[in-house]
């Protein structure tokens, strides 16, 4: 038995076994697919909220050394500035070089992209326009403690920055009551110095709903477990949130104009997330089993053979499809997190699948470019909901405000029809504010 299935949807076994995939990978996306189908995830969520949102500083505490086990007081809750700027000073040059390269190239791809308010739309005496402002106060959800992932810092502190967004809190959780050093580290060249110690779906009402020690914060982003995901859902409109991302995913369409090995190994890396999602999109049957057996060669010279083969049994999957049009149309269906194409007419084929969070273009493109170092964050929808997401970004730390203003010559012109439309919905004292103004 191979570690990765085929599929050949041109039987009905075959297209059933693809409609179940794509079940799981939406349920993976709404709840996270690390939590026990034995767990109330959102009861569970929600006893936790209510005791934050009650005991403040002490919950927080108490709570984080139980889920934890970390020796965690309330005045420990957050990590000194000195901690901090020990943690840099003692970095491994290195790393900080390493990291400082990729913080370039984040923030000029973010500088790039970031919205500019248009010319205001003039027409007579009426101006109507639009501002753009920075969020206020912002939580960043690294998740980790010492498995932490510094590119997850990056890849939300810096579109913040870029937004300008003026407090920029950093939530983690500990390992033995402390912070990993790369975190700590990372924090001090890029100027954060409020950091706490506190994870999960704590941490995420700690910033919500504020205690004593944490004030609260107006929008909470990042990638987390399934409780993590669970608790901005049920706090999402008393905070923003980013959205409600689960594992991690990617769906490649390829020809046999592809390399096969080069396909494995995309496919191999994504699943070393476990959980952590790998389909293979392709019209070649014979390129399938190409794939197959690379799959396989290479999976025992990992150093994760044993977390990435049941990620690959549980959610990976090579389809076989009718033609490229085809594999492109389930692609979509997929709405992946990340979409990589290697064909022999990639801008075709990424015109057809406008659904993706993040689209790798040629054979030279492989995800963990994104993930790490090319410059878009990788904090991205999962779970198909590129339906209506997309990737976090420095316009996610703006929001924008209408902007109005007639003089009084365009304001009596507009006036009758702003009248007859409030009388219309019965709303009189509406029509009666644009009648005054009507009058000399």
């Amino acid at each position: 038995m191979t570690a990765i299935r085929t599929i050949d949807i041109s039987s009905d076994t075959g297209a059933s076994q693809l409609d179940a995939l794509l079940e799981t990978l939406k349920a993976g996306g709404l709840t996270g697919a690390d939590a026990s189908d034995e767990l109330d995830v959102p009861g569970i969520v929600s006893g936790i909220l209510g005791e934050v949102r009650e005991g403040g500083d002490e919950a927080v505490a108490r709570l984080t050394s139980k889920l934890d086990r970390a020796d965690v007081r309330p005045e420990t809750l957050r990590v000194p500035a000195e901690q901090i700027e020990s943690a840099h000073a003692n970095a491994e040059p290195a790393f900080l070089e390493l990291m400082r390269g990729a913080i370039a190239n984040i923030r000029a791809y973010q500088e790039h992209i970031l919205v500019k308010a248009p010319e205001p739309l003039v027409r007579g005496g009426r101006k109507l326009g639009v501002r753009y402002t920075p969020i206020e106060r912002v939580a960043v959800y690294v998740p980790g403690g010492q498995a932490l992932y510094p590119s997850t810092v990056l890849m939300t502190v810096v579109p913040a920055q870029v937004a300008g967004v003026r407090e920029i809190v950093m939530i983690t959780p500990p390992t033995g009551g402390e912070i990993n050093d790369m975190a700590l580290a990372l924090a001090g060249e890029l100027g954060i110095d409020e950091v706490y110690r506190v994870g999960g779906a704590v941490a995420v009402a700690a910033v919500a709903y504020g205690t004593e020690t944490i004030r609260p914060v107006d929008k909470i982003v990042g990638p987390g477990n399934a409780f993590v995901a669970e608790a901005k859902r049920q706090l999402f409109g008393r905070v923003g949130i980013d959205s409600i991302a689960g594992p991690s995913e990617v769906v490649i369409v390829a020809d046999d104009s592809a390399r096969a090995d080069w396909v494995a190994a995309d496919i191999l890396a994504q699943a070393e997330h476990n959980p952590g999602s790998s389909v293979l999109m392709t019209p070649s049957a014979e390129f399938a089993g190409e794939v197959a057996k690379a799959v396989e060669n290479q999976l025992d010279e990992l150093d994760r053979a044993d977390v990435i083969r049941p990620a690959l049994e549980a959610y990976g999957a090579i389809v076989v499809t009718k033609d490229l049009e085809n594999a492109c149309g389930l692609a979509n269906r997929f709405a992946p997190e990340h979409l990589q194409i290697m064909t022999r007419d990639n801008e075709a084929c990424a015109a057809a699948i406008p659904n993706a969070g993040a689209v790798f273009t040629g054979d030279f493109t492989p995800v963990p470019l994104g993930d790490y170092y090319a410059g878009p964050s990788h904090v991205l929808p999962t779970g198909t909901t590129a339906r209506f997401f997309g990737p976090l970004s420095c316009n996610d730390f703006v929001k924008a405000s209408s902007l109005l203003e007639f003089d009084a010559s365009s304001m009596r012109e507009d006036a009758p029809a702003v009248s007859d439309f409030a009388t219309r919905e019965g709303l009189t004292a509406h029509a009666r504010a644009a009648r005054l103004r009507d009058q000399d």
